[in-house]
């Protein structure tokens, strides 16, 4: 209920509960946080209670990884969490002392006093819960709560982080929890586009689009979301606007596909550079090879996209996959060692590749999208070294260097710089 006041917040009582999560280029300096806390301190009068999830300062998480690098080449990721996990702290600070320096009521929360239990997977730690108790007391009594993004605690009370953008998952799960009335996540776009704007300049900002669309999104190179924190949008049915903390834009609306009116069958095209491909030759296909190629990976948390399998008259087989060129040389390691008792006769590497997309519900129901995507391709000298497809989506593996010339030839055949209609 929109306009319930903040002091009369009480055990389950229907109010008006507002999470707003800003990254960090929206906390990026002094003059940055203060513009922030006009913005929550605005929310706040308006009726709302707020719950505010901060990211580190731009540039700190890197700053401070490089730190750590420079003492030991290989930090053990427990420590690395411990000490990455103080930039968010950092911020928290700062935006707290700014809402109070404007004359609200604020406390700032870090992982552990929230409670947010996770896992013991350092550094892409999972939620397993969140006890919101904390929160709910901070709000009763009219604070601002300022909650430390990225950044949980295991069974065991050790510091963990949820991996790049967990800001963001933090922002929905707590939505999720005290069943906000709305969750916002403020950066430096005014919402999701149709193409990365930088690439094509016609990319038009999306009104609308669903969890599944984003979710797809984001895994395939978007950057405006983390993956794991629109399954759990969509998991509890939490609607979230993504929006610039730079101006009053209304941002892009994402929900579950029911509320999405007709619209294009294509709703947007993705590039992913972060990509590398891993190619074995000659390997004895029969039952359980790719089991005993694939399981290790699992095992070391990394994550496998796109899969070819040739078959052979001989009964042997080619297996080509890609991995995230930031895991391209644990991951060959790992292949390198398992394929050779698999028989394979070579290993080979190349990071030299880009994954582009395109994604939209309504391909589900659409003949001939992979062809037109294809056919564009084609014309454009684009050559295509892997494929994979879902419901929603069809990806090529492609060069690089083509990887952006893709990306505006696809946007331009389906015709993405038109207005939504419907």
């Amino acid at each position: 209920m929109i306009g319930t006041p903040v002091h009369a917040l009480k055990k389950g009582s229907n109010v008006s509960i507002v999470v707003q999560k800003y990254g960090g280029t929206s906390v990026a300096d002094i003059h940055r946080i203060r513009s922030v806390a006009s913005r929550v301190l605005k929310s706040q009068k308006a009726g709302h209670n707020v719950v505010v999830v901060v990211s580190a300062m731009a540039g700190e998480t890197n700053r401070l990884v490089e730190l750590a690098r420079e003492i030991n080449l290989s930090p053990p990721e427990r420590e690395l969490d411990v000490l990455v996990s103080t930039g968010e702290q950092v911020s928290a600070a700062l935006l707290t002392l700014a809402i109070r320096d404007k004359g609200g009521k604020a406390e700032s929360l870090m992982g552990h006093q929230v409670r947010i239990i996770t896992d013991s997977t350092y550094a892409k730690a999972r939620i397993k819960g969140i006890e919101k108790d904390r929160l709910l007391k901070s709000l009763e009594v009219g604070h601002i709560a300022v909650v430390a993004g990225f950044q949980g605690i295991d069974e065991e009370g050790n510091i963990t982080t949820l991996g790049r953008g967990g800001s963001d998952t933090t922002a929905v799960a707590l939505a999720a929890v005290l069943e906000a009335f709305r969750c916002e996540i403020y950066t430096d776009v005014e919402g999701v586009y149709t193409a990365d704007p930088n690439i094509v300049p016609e990319a038009r900002k999306l009104k609308h689009i669903s969890f599944d669309e984003m979710m797809e999104m984001a895994g395939q190179g978007a950057k405006v979301m983390q993956v794991r924190s629109v399954e759990i949008a969509k998991k509890f049915n939490v609607p979230f606007v993504v929006r610039s903390s730079f101006s009053n834009e209304p941002g892009t609306l994402v929900d579950k596909e029911g509320l999405r009116m007709e619209g294009a069958v294509v709703s947007a095209v993705t590039c992913d550079a972060n990509q590398a491909r891993i190619a074995i030759y000659h390997v004895q296909d029969r039952p359980g090879v790719a089991a005993r190629i694939f399981g290790p990976l699992a095992q070391a948390n990394i994550v496998v996209d796109m899969i070819i399998q040739n078959v052979s008259a001989e009964g042997l087989a080619d297996i080509t996959f890609t991995v995230p060129r930031n895991d391209l040389e644990a991951a060959f390691g790992i292949v390198e060692k398992v394929s050779h008792e698999c028989g394979a006769t070579k290993v080979e590497k190349s990071d030299n590749i880009a994954k582009v997309s395109i994604i939209g519900v309504g391909m589900q129901y659409s003949p001939g999208i992979a062809a037109k995507m294809f056919e564009a391709l084609s014309k454009s000298g684009i050559n295509i070294s892997m494929i994979s497809t879902s419901e929603i989506k069809i990806s090529c593996a492609v060069e690089r260097k083509f990887a952006e010339l893709a990306v505006r030839v696809l946007h331009e055949r389906f015709g993405l710089e038109k207005e939504e209609t419907g």
